[in-house]
């Protein structure tokens, strides 16, 4: 990832099978337009490096699993059949996937590791009906319940103001959470000039990247990271001060917390099977129970 702008050629995969590509998307361009006007999408992009690997009986040529804003880069997967996309698509609808982005949020958060819990809904106001608002605030609407874990990684600068470096881990999936939450703790993302009202346009990008994407497919599960472009290497405006974790610790352990609720599922699948069928001979005896009772009111009202 560079701070050079999109092209059609700079398509960088992350991973290829058979059955799934998961690239790099880069910041400022959408996955896939209807738009004629849209000359570089991540579709196009895909279409120009695997022309072979396109679907004519799709209308993008291309079945994106999952969907990542025009303002935000890191791991998208691409599917490229049908039974591949359902499979994928059970584990998103399932919340069994693992989702981890970097950000760097404006001001110095002081809560190291917290939950962020705001209902989102759609925001009727006038203006600003392409964007999402937090419940309670004027205009919005239909709010649901979301939540987002906060982990920060490190303290620094970005063009010498205060900055924070986090790590943000969705567990629900609604339009613009990350950007939502984080603007109603008072750290909005740096360069998120949509909810900063259009004030924060100095930043050449939007700095939330999807870092990590673990998809627990069958036999074998998918997990890729795309490289931390939050790095002076990359942009020497970011500077960090003061480091708490590092990232690839801090990955570690939410892959560690994964393995272990995917064991705690196993259990309480496990669990139910044994209830079920510690129930079903209960069940049978019963029923015989039943019918030799009905044969035996049958044989006194013969005999009156």
């Amino acid at each position: 990832m560079s701070s050079d702008p999109a092209s059609i050629e700079s398509l960088h995969v992350l991973y290829q099978s058979d059955d799934y590509i998961i690239v790099d998307k880069h910041w400022d361009i959408r996955i896939d337009s209807k738009m004629w006007y849209e000359k570089q999408t991540v579709q196009m992009q895909l279409q120009h490096h695997f022309p072979l690997l396109a679907d004519p009986s799709t209308y993008y040529g291309f079945r994106f699993c999952h969907q990542l804003d025009f303002s935000t880069s890191g791991a998208l997967c691409v599917a490229l059949n049908k039974a591949a996309a359902g499979r994928a698509y059970r584990c998103f609808k399932d919340r069994t996937v693992t989702k981890a982005y970097l950000a760097l949020l404006r001001g110095w958060v002081k809560i190291e590791k917290q939950t962020l819990d705001f209902a989102i809904g759609k925001n009727a106001m006038e203006g600003k009906t392409h964007m999402m608002c937090t419940e309670g605030t004027e205009g919005c609407e239909n709010p649901k319940p979301c939540q987002t874990e906060l982990i920060v990684l490190e303290f620094g600068v970005y063009d010498g103001d205060p900055v924070t470096k986090v790590l943000l881990q969705p567990l629900t999936g609604r339009t613009h959470q990350l950007r939502v939450h984080c603007s109603a703790i008072g750290h909005p993302i740096v360069g998120d000039f949509t909810y900063s009202l259009g004030a924060d346009d100095s930043p050449y990008r939007m700095m939330l990247h999807a870092y990590l994407l673990h998809i627990p497919l069958e036999p074998q599960h998918l997990l890729v990271t795309a490289g931390d472009p939050f790095v002076p290497a990359v942009d020497p405006k970011w500077v960090s001060q003061h480091s708490l974790r590092t990232l690839n610790a801090t990955i570690e352990s939410i892959l560690e917390q994964r393995k272990t609720k995917e064991k705690e599922r196993e259990v309480a699948k496990r669990e139910e099977e044994r209830r079920k069928k510690s129930k079903q001979p209960r069940i049978e005896e019963q029923s015989e129970e039943q019918r030799r009772a009905c044969q035996e009111w049958l044989s006194e009202w013969a005999g009156d």
